[in-house]
This record gives structure tokens, C-alpha cells and sequence, in this order.
């Protein structure tokens, strides 16, 4: 039975949505670990993996979420997941906090980017692709043998262990597993990285049709804008974990609005030659800690004005969706 989703206010409009991010901030101590974290001086600043970070996914669709590598998208995957407590912030899915037991028992399930590194090797298929029911109870007959023909793979592979099979094999059973507690909410956390191109394709389609049967909601994370164009419905930017801009895909891909979803589509190359040129100023990505003042972009971008290095800009509503720059 479906339980009803709230609705929540906020600077923009009120929005529904299964799930819900209000604010959320995620710190880590890069001291170091042992006696050196105790003899440490001066102690070093935290770093802000996810920063005052709010948003919505309604039920049944799939939001895509990108950035660079570092920028806090399986930060965010996790604290979403109930893995990561939050430094401050709300988060809520179907109304409850997912800390904790409240995780299964909402119907969060999570695939992860490595295969290999998310299955028991010791444990045999039929047992792992069970766990999330097993966990909560008597496992029904014939389960994983149904769970196996669903994502494409025999009956008969109940019976073996992981390292029997290839990498895009491994991570159907990981999608099987993750189907075994029927969940809500699949959080995809870059689930076709560590695969082969030939079978990439298949995995995507394989969560795509999983999505439109089963009626998911997936909050899907990838740095590969193909796979987001063409499995998202909604789409966040996340840069040094702030979330930058946020539209329905076919608008973010068309128009984007913000200088850095810009520099990730000029990166692209494509097949008329064009692309894989962004324009940028001099320098590497700036280091997190500390941040730089006013927009955190600013030190990269090619339009940035005075203001965007002494103010950081608000996160805005803007043509078809959200935006944080003010130059868009």
C-alpha cells in the first residue's frame, strides 16, 4: 500500500515529493586517524562534502544527478540511502527519517558502482539476491529464482557464487538483490562506471524497464551526461557539493543556464568533431577546503564578475527550473 506523500513549502513553491531534502549539509574531519587526529595543530577545517542542498523527487521518476568526480554525488547517494547521518538539514522519504532500521522498512535499496566489491563472494547467488528479505523475515519459495529471470539471468545461477560470473552479470544480480524487498526508492550510485561499454547499454535498459513495470523511484548518479540525458526525467548539477542548477532534462540539455553545466556539455565530444573543449580559465578545480568565498565557482569561470567572488548566490527559480548564478 502507498503511503501519501506530503507537501512540503519553499522558497520556490510548494512541491510534493517522495522524496525530500531540506537544507542538507554533510562535514568530514580530514584529520588524521590514530594519535596524530589528538596531536594535530591547528586542527584542520572540516570539509563540506554536501552544502545546504534542497530538493524534491516526486514518485515514480527518476532524478539524475551529475557533477565531476568529488563533487558529492555519492555523498549525497548515501545520506539519501540512510548510510550517512546528515550534519544538519531534513531528510525525508515518504515522510520518515531513513537513519537507521526506517531504511528497509521505507523501501530504500541501493545499487552501488562496483559490482564485484557489493556482492559476499562467499555467499551464494540465491542468498544474496534474498538478503534484503531474509533480514525481515521467512524468504518466500522460489524467490530468487524469479528475481533471476526478471533481470535476465537463469534460475540455475541460484546455486553459484559471484566470481562465476562477468561484470555486467554481477551487477544484474546486484539489481536483483536491490528488487528482492520491493522497494520505493532504487539509488543508483554510478551503477555502469565500472562496465564494459558493450554491456552498459544493456544494464540501462535493463533499469529502465525495471523502472517503468515496477513503477520506481531511482535517484540516479552518474558524471556521464549520455546516461543521465537518457534516464532522467529531472537533473541536478551538484559542484563542490552545492547543487548549481535543476531542470527537467530535456530543458537542462537544451538551454543549460549555469556556467558550469555549460562547461560539462562543451566538454562533450561529439561526432561532427565539436566539443570536448571547455572554456575555462587557467587552474585546476580549487581545493574544498578552504571553500572559495562567494560563488563557488568562480575562480573557473570565464564570465564570473566581481560580485560572483564576495556573494554567493542563491539558489533561484528560474525558466523551467532552478538555478544559482547571478549572471543567468
Amino acid at each position: 500500500m502507498l503511503v501519501s506523500v506530503p507537501v512540503f513549502a519553499s522558497a520556490d513553491g510548494p512541491m510534493t515529493g517522495l522524496v525530500r531534502l531540506t537544507g542538507v549539509t554533510r562535514h568530514f574531519d580530514p584529520s588524521p586517524r590514530g594519535p596524530g587526529r589528538i596531536l594535530a595543530r591547528p586542527r584542520p577545517a572540516p570539509l563540506t562534502a554536501v552544502a545546504d542542498v534542497s530538493l524534491s523527487i516526486p514518485e515514480g521518476t527518476v532524478y539524475g544527478l551529475v557533477g565531476e568526480s568529488g563533487s558529492g554525488k555519492s555523498t549525497l547517494g548515501r545520506l539519501v540511502a540512510g548510510l550517512l547521518a546528515p550534519s544538519s538539514g531534513r531528510i525525508e522519504v515518504a515522510g520518515r527519517d531513513p537513519q537507521g532500521a526506517n531504511a528497509a522498512a521505507i523501501g530504500i535499496q541501493m545499487i552501488f558502482q562496483d559490482p564485484a566489491a557489493s556482492l559476499n563472494p562467499r555467499w551464494r547467488v540465491g542468498d544474496i539476491v534474498t538478503e534484503p528479505v531474509a533480514a525481515r523475515g521467512r524468504v518466500p519459495r522460489g524467490l530468487a529464482e524469479r528475481l533471476l529471470v526478471q533481470v535476465g539471468l537463469d534460475p540455475a545461477d541460484r546455486g553459484k557464487f559471484p566470481r562465476a560470473f562477468s561484470g555486467g552479470q554481477q551487477q544484474r544480480i546486484a539489481i536483483a538483490r536491490a528488487l528482492s524487498a520491493n522497494p520505493r526508492l532504487v539509488i543508483c550510485d554510478e551503477p555502469t562506471s565500472a562496465l564494459d561499454v558493450s554491456v552498459q547499454a544493456q544494464v540501462l535498459n535493463l533499469i529502465s524497464d525495471l523502472r517503468r513495470d515496477l513503477g520506481l523511484t531511482c535517484l540516479f548518479i552518474s558524471h556521464d551526461l549520455a546516461v543521465i540525458r537518457h534516464m532522467a526525467d529531472r537533473v541536478g548539477v551538484l559542484y563542490q557539493g552545492r547543487l548549481v542548477e535543476e531542470a527537467a532534462a530535456g530543458t537542462l540539455f537544451a538551454a543549460p543556464r549555469h556556467p558550469y553545466t555549460r562547461m560539462l556539455l562543451d566538454a562533450v565530444p561529439r561526432l561532427d568533431g565539436g566539443g570536448g573543449r571547455a572554456g575555462l580559465r587557467a587552474g585546476d578545480i580549487p581545493d574544498a577546503v578552504p571553500a572559495p568565498t562567494g560563488c563557488v565557482f568562480h575562480p573557473r569561470c570565464r564570465v564570473a564578475v566581481a560580485r560572483c567572488a564576495s556573494e554567493r548566490p542563491a539558489l533561484r527559480a528560474a525558466a523551467c527550473g532552478r538555478v544559482a548564478c547571478h549572471l543567468a
